[in-house]
């Protein structure tokens, strides 16, 4: 397959628990926290995970000690400690989100910045408000200013991801597994969701076949264009979200086989050049063949949103769906039920039952369900270029959508903690910890136990599976130089010896644990 460059378009050619203090401040949000990955939890916080997002100890300790010298500067951290993020009982100093910190005493002004892991922070506005207020509670205090900020995008994935993914934090699988149940409706309108709470946002419309963006959306330029030197896609845009659809690229919809779809999708999706994002949202064709697994294995998806109609055959279609993305290890954080009712004469009616959304929710477990009703306006919007929640913010059908989009705000920054989190070496007992995600166990692995278990090529003869790798290959005394995690299924981990290997969850779940671990006295924790 070749990009075929053209000046003005884009054409494709195919080839073959602490002791709160009365005045501290709870703020109950999982997008805005972060947690230091390896880091020692104070003997007060309890073994369960918080839903907070990773942040590394050594910019929460440099911003602390480049800041801390002298009263002023004490009074203030002290100050903001006094709110407290309750997921992790943890307060936005230790959190490191207080950045830039810059005192004038004899002024009595302060400034500073909090950095939060993504802009589309529900309850930002209250962290601003919060920290306003208790730093101008201090006696010599006269005038804050505080600005808000976000993290750089980046995607948690230790493999190498093509040029264009690699500044993605997220990225959302909107699917449905069955055709006409308004998946696209919910992909396009949660997008300008995310956008309008203040989130960098992409939408990636996966179906080939019969593109939905392109009538959806009105954007000025409609044809994708091609960056000349870098053999590159550039996307279109619409109100400030970015979008790629084989309906823009000047070919509208195609009649060809599946691999040559794969194989569009794939470029489509790898060669854009989409920029930093916070959310890329993926609407996925129907179905769970070849183009689906292929969007799933080519990009490391954060969550999929799952959207289903009341009748039982779209449940049917919905439970492969589910069950695709749980063998590829893809978490469904959402289910959207459309067209569940309408109201008339003062009475809700049901015209296709009920059911069919909530019974997803109970028998795969996915842990939030959103109902949108047969609506003439939303209908319209699909149709008429603008969504829905652009045409009328203010309506129910927005609401729910703002609902909806706090809950994949919430979710993903739950699972991405989940995921950096999930292994960590502890130097102070030499032990690999292990706590995969959805579950509450946390155990313990000897790291020549784990390097010795590797079942790659390089330890196993994957012909005859005779082991290679011996046991005294392994120093009993060797410490793992890097963890980090490759989506949501495993690590990657980095050997003295520059072995890099790939340890699957469920792999290190079968291994030798640990039993006698030496406790730590409090100094050395």
């Amino acid at each position: 397959m070749q990009l075929l460059h053209a000046p003005s378009s884009l054409h494709l050619s195919f080839n073959n628990s602490r002791p709160q203090s009365e005045k501290s401040f709870l703020l109950s949000s999982v997008c805005c926290s972060s947690h230091p990955q390896g880091h020692q939890k104070p003997t007060w916080i309890s073994y369960k995970r918080s839903v907070l997002s990773s942040i590394t100890p050594k910019s929460a300790s440099a911003s602390t000690s480049a800041i801390s010298s002298g009263t002023a500067e004490a009074d203030v951290l002290k100050a903001l400690s006094q709110i407290i993020d309750p997921d992790f009982g943890t307060d936005i100093v230790s959190c490191g989100f207080v950045k830039d910190l810059q005192i004038n005493e004899a002024l009595g002004e302060v400034s500073f910045r909090l950095e939060l892991t993504t802009p589309a922070c529900p309850i930002k506005d209250m962290f601003e408000q919060k920290a306003n207020e208790v730093v101008a509670m201090l006696p010599w205090v006269k005038n804050v200013n505080v600005t808000m900020s976000a993290q750089p995008a980046r995607p948690v994935f230790a493999g190498q991801l093509p040029a264009g993914l690699q500044t993605i934090s997220n990225i959302i699988a909107v699917s449905s597994c069955k055709g006409g149940v308004g998946k696209s409706t919910v992909a396009v309108n949660l997008a300008y969701t995310l956008a309008g709470m203040g989130a960098r946002v992409g939408i990636f419309d996966a179906d080939v076949y019969g593109p939905s963006l392109p009538t959806m959306v009105s954007p000025e330029n409609r044809l994708l264009e091609m960056n000349p030197e870098k053999r590159s896609i550039i996307p279109t845009e619409y109100l400030g979200v970015k979008l790629v659809s084989f309906g823009f690229a000047g070919q509208g919809r195609a009649i060809m086989r599946g691999p040559m779809v794969s194989g569009v999708i794939n470029q489509l999706l790898t060669t854009t050049e989409w920029g930093e994002l916070d959310y890329l949202v993926i609407d996925m064709p129907p179905g769970t063949g070849d183009i689906q697994l292929t969007l799933c294995q080519v990009v490391p998806l954060t969550a999929a949103v799952i959207v289903t109609t009341p009748q039982k055959l779209a449940f049917i279609d919905v439970a492969k769906g589910v069950r695709m993305f749980s063998k590829l290890k893809v978490p469904c954080v959402a289910v959207v039920e459309n067209m569940c009712h309408f109201d008339a004469d003062g009475k809700r009616y049901y015209p296709f039952g009920r059911g069919s959304g909530s019974q997803v929710v109970q028998q795969f477990g996915i842990p939030h369900l959103f109902d949108l009703p047969i609506r003439p306006t939303l209908s319209a919007s699909g149709d008429s270029g603008m969504p829905e929640v652009v045409a009328d913010p203010l309506g129910e059908i927005a609401q729910t959508f703002q609902n909806l989009g706090v809950c994949v705000v919430q979710q993903c920054a739950k699972i991405r903690q989940q995921v950096s989190t999930a292994v960590t070496y502890d130097k102070f007992i030499k032990a690999i910890r292990v706590k995969v995600p959805d579950s509450e166990e946390e155990f313990l692995l000897h790291p020549a136990t784990v390097r010795r278990n590797d079942r790659s090529a390089q330890s196993v003869d994957e012909w005859t599976g005779e082991q290679k790798l011996q046991y005294a290959d392994v120093p009993e005394d060797i410490e793992p130089e890097e963890i980090r995690p490759m989506g949501n299924y495993a690590v990657s981990i980095t050997w003295p010896d520059g072995f890099s290997q790939i340890a699957p969850y469920d792999q290190l779940q079968k291994i030798e644990r640990l039993v006698d671990v030496p406790q730590l006295t409090p100094a050395q924790a």
